[in-house]
């Protein structure tokens, strides 16, 4: 009987065009022209969403990184569960009379990926718990213009290294060791010889140091080339010849999410930063990006980068070749710059907030020469999305969102080459720059591990060579380096705070806090997302902490004898 009403509900939804409920435009068309018993790939994007606010209130309490990620990804997966039981329910009905199949859920965006029938769809759509569902396009994530050139193996140290001093931070005994850094692209060479001995151990459930998001399976080998010379400029430690990565002591988690085409949809690209930072991954780079994206492709791809965020974790990315003037008579302003990388920063520049917004992982990166003008082919900004359900950063009228973030070398690269154990090729793109500033996070991360999204963000850009007076559309505030952002750094065990005898209290607190110390300089309170809050007078040895708003914040003392940092809570 049920049977029978559902095929009555097809033929009235035929004779209506397929336009109905929360089916998207296309995948209404699309419908018109599958024959019945045709399945069609598509995105469920539920209603229901965390408060997000919520969320991170409750992650401030954790004082490490690994605590505040564990504590993230467990409540988005369970509740990305819960509110998916009912709908799951029904496709498992489904699924068992042939109408759907390949179900897939994303609990960093609250979205489901399944291949269903037109009978399947119709069925779904007048549903109250699902917001949209859209085709899962696939779409060129890499350009064509970044194409492998055959390079020499002359032992040396490449150019774009020495470009943003990234060598002599090595001098000061930072190498990248013990940051695990995931390259999400197509794919990594893991038997290559300037990788080998430096490659995530994922143990007996993932030997092959990652994942392959694209065939599921636990194999991310590149048939590609692009993953592969993204990971060498990351991490590339010289036992072949040249020595091309920026933090060559590295560990690289090999993450696949693109096809040898170079062609994916979005549920790839998130599922790959979500794996990612499940199995403990410190920074993402991804030199991957989407041109002339739908709003489903976009949304998704924004609340995946906002709970990526959340879980303490950034990631750098490419913002497109899309910038040369033909290019941009195609890809138009706002909409130049690929997504994910017009996603928001993890901290706003004082230049960008004439036009504040929410915050994500996202450090956009633009590429320039080595003579660190812009290269032509960078994509411009800036982005909007107020015509999404985030609504913000609004454009004509309005700044927008300032991208990119911040510019790397990114013309005639060396690095690895997939094809063989021991090679090199060259390369040009904003894709080459992006492990580039990857690097030199990972150089950040391993002389303090506890760096937030926002402080790191913060410190690339205020220690980046500046290339235009205020922040750019076109290089963003400066092209990086290595050496002043690490310098810039407080060490994570450079001061033992054991030895300076200091205290906060209360802590939590509804009024005011009290800080006893002897010696101190200099008290200030940062909110979370980075910015300076509030400084306070200090005596010698009482600080007086009042008027601050209720939420978390980063109480910063400095001292004769070193730094002190608290989180406190302002209830």
């Amino acid at each position: 009987m049920k049977r029978i009403a559902l095929i009555s509900f097809l033929l009235l939804a035929c004779m209506m065009g397929f336009a109905q409920g929360c089916l998207d435009p296309l995948l209404s068309q699309e419908l018109n022209r599958r024959s019945d018993d045709e399945r069609i790939e598509v995105i469920v994007l539920m209603k229901a969403q965390y408060d997000r606010s919520q969320l991170c209130r409750r992650a401030d309490y954790y004082s490490s990184r690994a605590e505040r990620r564990a504590f993230v990804v467990n409540e988005l997966k369970t509740f990305t569960e819960a509110s998916q039981h009912d709908l799951k329910s029904i496709l498992v009905e489904m699924e068992s009379h042939g109408l759907v199949s390949s179900v897939r859920s994303l609990w960093s965006a609250n979205t489901l990926y399944f291949k269903a029938t037109k009978t399947a769809l119709l069925d779904l759509s007048e549903r109250a718990d699902i917001e949209t569902i859209s085709l899962n396009l696939q779409h060129r994530w890499i350009p064509d213009g970044e194409r492998l050139k055959p390079a020499s193996t002359t032992r040396e140290v490449t150019p774009n290294i020495t470009q943003v001093n990234a060598d002599q931070v090595w001098g000061l005994g930072y190498t990248g060791a013990g940051v695990v850094v995931a390259v999400v692209d197509s794919g990594v060479n893991y038997e290559h010889l300037d990788l080998v001995d430096h490659l995530w151990d994922g143990g007996e459930a993932f030997p092959h140091h990652g994942y392959d998001i694209v065939n599921d399976d636990n194999d991310p080998m590149d048939d590609k080339g692009h993953g592969t010379h993204c990971a060498g400029t990351v991490c590339g430690d010289g036992t072949a010849g040249a020595l091309t990565g920026i933090a060559p002591d590295a560990t690289l988690m090999c993450v696949k999410s693109i096809r040898g085409d170079g062609f994916g949809g979005a549920v790839n690209i998130a599922g790959g930063m979500e794996w990612a930072v499940e199995h403990g991954c410190d920074l993402i780079s991804m030199s991957l990006g989407m041109v002339d994206a739908g709003v489903t492709d976009k949304e998704i791809l924004r609340r995946t980068c906002e709970a990526v965020l959340d879980a303490g974790i950034v990631a750098m990315v490419c913002a497109g070749n899309e910038g040369n003037a033909f290019l941009q008579m195609t890809y138009p302003v706002p909409n130049n710059v690929r997504v994910p990388a017009c996603c928001p920063p993890p901290y706003l520049d004082p230049d960008q907030m004439a036009n504040p917004g929410a915050l994500s992982c996202v450090v956009a990166v633009g590429a320039v020469n080595y003579n660190d003008a812009a290269a032509d082919f960078t994509s411009r900004g800036p982005v909007t999305w107020q015509d999404t359900e985030f609504g913000d950063y609004a454009y004509s009228p309005g700044i927008g969102l300032i991208r990119p973030d911040v510019c790397a070398p990114g013309v005639s690269i060396k690095s690895l080459d997939y094809n063989n154990i021991s090679g090199y090729t060259n390369m040009d793109g904003t894709s080459q720059a992006t492990p580039c500033v990857a690097g030199i996070v990972a150089l950040m991360l391993q002389k303090n591990p506890e760096l937030t999204p926002a402080e790191i963000c913060r410190i690339l850009e205020e220690t980046s060579v500046k290339l235009t007076p205020t922040k750019s559309n076109i290089t963003g505030v400066g092209r990086v380096d290595a050496l002043a952002a690490v310098n810039a750094v407080e060490a994570y065990d450079g001061v033992n705070e054991q030895s300076i005898e200091a205290e906060i209290f209360p802590n939590p607190s509804i009024g005011s806090f009290t800080i006893v110390c002897e010696g101190m300089k200099k008290v200030s309170a940062y909110s979370v997302d980075g910015r300076l809050v509030k400084t306070f007078e200090a005596n010698e040895t009482e600080c007086r902490i009042e008027g601050l708003e209720r939420g978390v914040y980063l109480v910063r003392m400095e001292t004769e004898k070193g730094i002190v940092n608290w989180k406190v809570v302002k209830m």
